[in-house]
């Protein structure tokens, strides 16, 4: 028994609370602030307006108007993200406020010099995030409960919908992320009847995720989301629209280019994946790791721990045990389903839906945008990405030898 004490010694149990990481809300942020100091009232009279202010071309004026101001007084750490969501709402709506066409190439310094101060702070890219888009932009509204956005763009009902169902998705994570971490300390012990627990918990996280997914059909309109809501979260890198990139005034000289909000910034499946050994193609692989940069650091590292952290398909193979290997290959399977499932969205919300778009404009809004037309927020071909994700997470399925 000596050894093995020795070995835990050297290898703690792994925990949520090391990676500020919730027990109840996973990577999401628990309780976001809705409000900063009085100080930062300029930032937050025009976020709160911001869907009016870009239908009725406004935004642009009022934020050529915003004083600078000081990010000293933002002391806690949920002001700063609640900050770093308040900027980067605002970036996108001042960058695309006139669509693809007319895009900003230059954030003024009022704007650009606070995002990046806060985003350096955070160690986050000064654009729009998943991490703010979704994980900071929930607040429960009483009564009932309701949960709601913080912050919308144009988009209305359907925009609601898409970030509340995300939200939704994220909390269906929540028993897959404490699964692995039970798996880790498992492993280490070993104990084989704890590491099957966890496969089974992991892969019932696994369905319900993609049965939160679903609800997208309910809540968001594939006209609108393509036509309305979508250029709101593209970025400048990779977009021919911004070919050049943004100059952040008063921060650089040259343009800087960042990849917009995407579902490739969501840690789950990247944990999923590095817990269950998917391995995938270095295109994809390349891009995936690029996306982690746009992660809060303490997920990002929570990531490389499970990456780090002895082989779960060795262990299974070693060991012989059916039954473990049945409980990984169900694990591989449903996470390959959600893909497929991610697909089918990605093809109604963004293949069928562009050319239905260009026969119609909403008359007040800046149009669909087409140099995104094939690719994703993030950059990417978004079908042959998917496709490629999908195929090489059911090439993790083991096999017993012999």
């Amino acid at each position: 028994m000596e050894p093995q004490s020795q070995n835990l010694k050297t290898a703690p149990p792994l925990t949520l609370g090391r990676f500020h990481i919730s027990e109840d809300y996973g990577f999401l942020l628990p309780h976001p602030l809705k409000e900063l100091p009085d100080h930062y009232r300029p930032w937050m009279e025009i976020a709160n307006r911001l869907p009016h202010l870009i239908g009725s071309h406004q935004l642009r004026a009022q934020v050529n108007e915003m004083p600078l101001l000081n990010c000293q007084l933002l002391t806690s750490y949920r002001e700063q993200r609640l900050a770093h969501l308040v900027l980067t709402f605002i970036t996108m709506g001042y960058v695309w406020q006139d669509g693809e066409a007319q895009p900003k190439e230059v954030l003024p310094r009022t704007l650009a010099l606070p995002l990046v101060e806060v985003s350096r702070n955070l160690g986050l890219p000064p654009i729009l995030l998943h991490s703010d888009l979704v994980l900071a932009n929930w607040a429960i509204r009483n009564p009932g409960r309701n949960l709601d956005p913080i912050f919308l763009f144009p988009g209305g009902e359907s925009l609601r919908g898409f970030i509340l169902v995300t939200v939704l998705v994220e909390k269906a994570a929540v028993p897959g992320i404490k699964a692995l971490v039970q798996a880790v300390n498992a492993i280490l012990l070993p104990s084989p009847d704890s590491l099957l627990q966890a496969l089974q918990r992991l892969r019932l996280s696994i369905q319900d995720i993609t049965r939160a997914l679903r609800q997208m059909h309910d809540y968001v309109d594939p006209d609108i989301f393509y036509s309305v809501i979508r250029i709101f979260f593209s970025g400048w890198k990779d977009n021919p629209a911004m070919p050049a990139g943004l100059l952040y005034e008063g921060v650089s000289k040259e343009p800087l280019n960042y990849s917009g909000a995407s579902a490739a910034q969501s840690s789950v499946l990247h944990a999923f994946d590095e817990f269950l050994g998917v391995r995938h193609s270095k295109e994809s692989a390349d891009f995936l790791h690029r996306m982690r940069d746009y992660m809060p650091p303490s997920h990002r590292a929570f990531i490389e721990e499970i990456h780090s952290a002895p082989s779960l398909r060795d262990h299974i193979l070693s060991s012989g045990n059916s039954q473990l290997l049945t409980a990984h290959n169900q694990c591989v399977e449903a996470l390959a389903a959600l893909r497929s499932y991610h697909l089918a969205l990605v093809t109604k919300y963004l293949i069928t839906a562009a050319p239905k778009a260009k026969g119609r404009r909403m008359s007040h809004l800046p149009g669909p945008p087409q140099a995104l037309e094939e690719r994703g927020t993030g950059g990417t071909a978004v079908v042959r990405f998917l496709k490629s994700v999908r195929d090489k997470t059911l090439e993790a399925i083991l096999h017993q030898s012999g």
